[in-house]
């Protein structure tokens, strides 16, 4: 498998060999499993980020499932994914495969604050069981502690930091070092990624083969907005519920983050992924 940080054009006949084999083992899971209806990106809501977007919802119940093994719901990417299929596609650019997305990178500069967040996907193949599935990559990205989205809110709109592709490892998994997102209105706090078939593949959201959201555990969003810097968010979670957010309203269970660590000495969610 390709490194990270090799760059992923013009790199020869073998590896052209290479992706085309891999494009054919996806194709095949696609006809053994079938793929969930994918859903038009939406709204997650717009009052706290400064771009207008209408309200979609995700698809929850309605997974479709190979045999015991169901895929992860498919869900809105929101109107902010910065994967070109609303505004910009940051996904173009050189350095935005790596593990460590709280600093922007390229010509911007700033760094996300907050509690930091190591985040675990593991992503798993439908067609096989829920056996890890290696090789494929994850776009992964969630808005800042005031609830802003780099590339997109006016307060940030020339950052790109909590931004980043990671490639599955033999076990399926990709981790990325953070900060906890904040709350902002009408959201229940969460984060966003994507899944493509292989690192080669993820350049553009033509290529993505899910889209779905990690939502965070309630106990410990109040433990993290009770610390410096999220006190706009202490009041937002009091306004929303998991029951009345417009993404997990119509079921959660299998998007629900498990938590460990503390808000003093560091926070890890972690969360299985079958696609």
């Amino acid at each position: 498998m390709h490194h990270h940080h090799d760059d992923i054009f013009d790199r020869g006949l073998q590896f052209d060999v290479s992706t085309l084999l891999e494009r054919r083992r996806i194709l095949g899971l696609f006809a053994g499993a079938g793929l969930a209806t994918l859903v038009g990106c939406g709204s997650d809501s717009t009052s706290a980020p400064s771009t207008a977007a209408s309200t979609s919802t995700g698809s929850g119940s309605a997974a479709a499932t190979s045999g015991s093994c169901a895929e992860i719901p498919e869900e809105t990417a929101g109107p902010y994914p910065g994967d070109g299929s609303n505004g910009p596609n940051i996904l173009s650019q050189s350095g935005i495969v790596r593990s460590d997305i709280r600093a922007s990178f390229g010509s911007a500069s700033g760094t996300a604050q907050g509690v930091p967040l190591t985040i675990e996907l593991t992503i798993q193949d439908t067609s096989a069981n829920c056996s890890a599935l290696s090789g494929a990559a994850v776009y992964l990205w969630h808005c800042d502690r005031d609830g802003n989205y780099s590339m997109y809110s006016e307060a940030v709109t020339n950052e790109n930091y909590l931004r980043g592709v990671q490639e599955t490892d033999s076990s399926g998994k990709v981790t990325f070092t953070s900060i906890f997102p904040g709350c902002y209105p009408g959201r229940w706090p969460h984060l966003h990624f994507e899944v493509y078939p292989a690192l080669a593949k993820a350049t553009t959201a033509d290529n993505k083969i899910a889209t779905s959201q990690v939502a965070l555990p309630k106990d410990t969003c109040e433990a993290v907005y009770g610390s410096e810097g999220y006190s706009e968010s202490v009041r937002t979670l009091s306004e929303v519920s998991l029951e009345s957010d417009n993404i997990f309203s119509d079921g959660h269970t299998s998007q629900l983050g498990a938590v460990t660590g503390s808000v003093s000495s560091g926070l890890t969610v972690a969360l299985s992924v079958p696609v």
